[in-house]
């Protein structure tokens, strides 16, 4: 990519999925290897492979009609290489990035921060006074972290999410 200034974002369409679910499968299986790494076949199999799974799943109900979260394509090139869901609440004012992934292809060129920083204006103009974002804090999510951070995020309450193997 020569400029990434040429990244445009488009609501995504329920015709988009199939795509999504490509740069998503491609994004997530690193962090997905990670986990398996870092818990254990064991561990992973047990208490953290289904919900890896459920991912898929959970990028579908995304376009549910009752679904609370709006979804935005980023577009170089007239291809779609990522997205990013919002969930704005209007009776706290909290907006929040909810799942996003670019592809690999296209990383460490900037556009996930630019992505973060087009759904941060999305919530400004919305009228939300905080937006937030969830991510993980193992090496595999570093790039994540670093790109919120460079999109202004800022405040962090680390969390740590801890397994014990029973008998």
């Amino acid at each position: 990519m020569e400029d990434d200034t040429k990244i445009e974002f488009a609501h995504s369409k329920k015709e988009d999925l199939e795509k999504l679910e490509e740069i998503r499968k491609k994004a997530f299986q690193p962090i997905f290897d990670s986990f398996k790494n870092i818990l254990g076949e064991t561990i992973y199999d047990i208490a953290q492979k289904s919900e890896d799974e459920s991912q898929k799943d959970y990028l579908v109900s995304l376009f549910n009609q009752d679904s609370i979260w709006e979804t935005w394509n980023a577009i170089y090139d007239e291809k779609i290489i990522g997205f990013v869901s919002i969930n704005m609440n209007e009776s706290t004012k909290v907006g929040e990035i909810g799942l996003n992934a670019i592809d690999p292809s296209f990383s460490k060129k900037g556009i996930g921060t630019k992505m973060y920083n087009f759904a941060v204006e999305i919530m400004k103009k919305a009228g939300m006074k905080v937006a937030t974002v969830s991510t993980g804090g193992d090496p595999s999510h570093l790039p994540a972290r670093k790109a919120y951070r460079k999109a202004g995020f800022q405040v962090e309450i680390p969390s740590v999410w801890m397994c014990q193997e029973l008998d």
